[in-house]
């Protein structure tokens, strides 16, 4: 009987070691960690963990232990996944970034890096080629895609005296220009240090844990300190350590943001971070880009001003029938204008002659019909001054002026729509508290202001480059405010990882814009913006609801240790089901 007990007490001993040990092995990371943090003046919710496991390990109490050393690794982990980084926005940008320039050289065009151009090289630009580098034209006439760099999707023309930046993209002509800087030193070089440097200037966001354990640490410092120069009794102690583990606040968080995260993701909203949730839901200013983002970034035909003796339908079916032959985005515009109003129908031209940047030419119906710019259509369309100026009146927006038979016939006028969803986003902002709403755009300041008017927006500016928005973003944020940008085209990236919270609308591509951003609405919709702002908004309320609560049960159990009805086991037991009471309130976080 004596050798079966002696044998028991061996086994028991024999296997509270091997306990130990795991507890030694498993827990020397985390208090290692906690260490570091400490030696960088970083002082968190790790400290009593660490201290808990010190403490067990020193007294033999290995279950105790585990089961926090298991909490604080589990809790990293999710919080580690919620939490994961973008790390690929700059690596996109470089990517796309053109590669090859055509130098002239004499009577050859040699293919060569664009790390090679200089100052003054005399490039050869071809349809469809990004021009590599800044430059002005002084040869050819072209369109240019400029979305890249100022997001309006209207084709801009480019002709000899034309100043160029890279990035941009040829149209249908032939183009030469002349190299006025490096591409090391280009529109589109700065854009990508522009995000480089934004990104890794954006300080990372304190956990939410570590701002309550500012004052919970401390005063669980005290209640050890209490108890152990009233007791003497190092075991009530190490109990007091192992319920105040904050496992409260390590789970709450992450839970409640994974909840969060998921919820988001239902509603087609990727939030690349949990960070973001919670710079959601503090967020004081918005700020949005224009074209594609508060329009549908598609332009429409607006209304067309026939001159003197022409009828408004019969000039859009003639301009429409030269269109047909071209390429121009602009052409598409017209001739889908067209077949709205004809029922599907538009006549054929002939003799189609189209000048690349300028506009067309053809025969409809008998009649010779010019469509395109102010400068190509009206040495074939005579009008006199007073009509000319009645029928442009006082707007500087996008045109396309129409001539048949030697006459001006009319000007067709060009406009973005506005996303019909605009002024209910708007509305929900403000009710909920977002102080400023600010319109910022590439586009010509006279067409921003129009459209900011429309919707009640006051804060405008216009005529930006990427690195103008971003500064605008940098220095509300330098006023104290929490910005949330919102964009879609390249020249929104600076300005989206310049801000607390950028959101990318992602619905026609994403791309750089994607990358460059905290959270992705993968649908072309804007009122998902709002969604993502409730979301975060309830997101952080649950979180701290249940930090709060899990807190508070600690606390108690805190006391009840002290008091010696807690021993350690047991508290770490306990530490468990409020544990477990905390995860399942911040599960509510993924719920619709």
């Amino acid at each position: 009987m004596a050798g079966g007990v002696c044998y028991f007490a061996l086994g028991a001993d024999a296997a509270r070691l091997v306990w130990s040990v795991a507890l030694v092995l498993t827990g020397a990371p985390v208090v290692w960690k906690t260490i570091a943090s400490a030696r960088r003046g970083h002082f968190a919710t790790d400290i009593v963990a660490s201290l808990a496991i010190v403490g067990a390990v020193l007294l033999m109490q290995p279950l105790a232990g585990l089961v926090i050393v298991l909490m604080q690794s589990g809790g990293e982990a999710l919080e580690h996944w919620a939490e994961g980084r973008a790390s690929a926005a700059v690596r996109a940008l470089e990517e796309a970034a053109p590669r090859i320039a055509h130098r002239v050289a004499g009577e050859r065009v040699e293919d060569v890096p664009v790390g090679v151009v200089v100052v003054g090289d005399l490039l050869l630009v071809r349809p469809g080629d990004l021009i590599p580098c800044d430059g002005e034209v002084v040869e050819g006439r072209s369109d240019l895609n400029v979305a890249a760099l100022t997001g309006e999707v209207a084709p801009v023309e480019a002709s000899p005296g034309a100043h160029v930046m890279s990035g941009t993209l040829n149209g249908t002509g032939v183009l030469r220009l002349r190299a006025t800087a490096l591409a090391s030193e280009s529109q589109y070089a700065r854009i990508v240090e522009l995000v480089r440097t934004a990104q890794s200037s954006k300080a990372p966001l304190q956990r939410l844990a570590d701002r309550y354990a500012v004052w919970f640490t401390p005063a669980t410092a005290v209640a050890c300190g209490v108890a152990w120069f009233a007791t003497h009794d190092s075991l009530r102690v190490l109990a007091i350590l192992v319920v105040a583990t904050p496992c409260p606040l390590i789970l709450a968080a992450p839970v409640a943001i994974i909840g969060g995260i998921n919820r988001a993701a239902r509603r087609q909203i990727i939030m690349r971070h949990g960070a973001a949730l919670e710079r959601l839901a503090a967020v004081t200013v918005a700020v949005f880009d224009k074209t594609g983002t508060v329009t549908v970034g598609q332009p429409r035909v607006r209304r067309l001003h026939p001159a003197a003796g022409f009828e408004a339908n019969a000039v859009l079916r003639y301009a429409a029938a030269v269109e047909q032959g071209s390429s121009h985005l602009l052409a598409r515009v017209i001739v889908e204008s067209a077949e709205a109003l004809g029922g599907g129908t538009v006549p054929q031209a002939s003799a189609h002659v189209e000048s690349p940047g300028q506009g067309a030419v053809g025969t409809v119906e008998g009649h010779e019909v010019h469509v395109g710019s102010r400068s190509f259509v009206l040495p074939h369309g005579q009008v006199d001054s007073a009509q000319l100026a009645r029928l442009e009146g006082s707007d500087v927006g996008l045109r396309a002026y129409v001539a048949i038979d030697g006459r001006l016939a009319g000007i067709i006028e060009y406009a973005d729509e506005l996303r019909p969803e605009l002024a209910g986003v708007l509305s929900d902002m403000r009710s909920w508290g977002i102080s400023r709403v600010l319109l910022l755009s590439g586009d010509h300041a006279p067409n921003v202001r129009a459209v900011a008017a429309s919707v009640g927006i006051t804060e405008v500016e216009g005529d930006l480059l990427p690195a103008q928005k971003a500064a605008v973003v940098s220095r509300l944020r330098a006023n104290g405010d929490v910005v949330m940008m919102v964009g879609d085209g390249t020249n929104d990236a600076p300005a989206l990882s310049s801000a607390d919270v950028g959101i990318a609308l992602a619905g026609h591509g994403g791309g750089i814009t994607a990358e460059a951003a905290d959270v992705i609405i993968l649908v072309d919709s804007l009122d998902r913006v709002t969604d993502a702002l409730a979301i975060g908004r309830r997101t952080m309320h649950i979180a701290r609801q249940s930090i709060i609560a899990g807190l508070g049960l600690s606390g108690i159990a805190m006391v009840a240790a002290g008091l010696g009805y807690i021993p350690p086991a047991v508290g770490a037991l306990l530490q468990e089901a409020i544990d477990v009471a905390v995860i399942l309130n911040a599960v509510r976080a993924s719920r619709a």
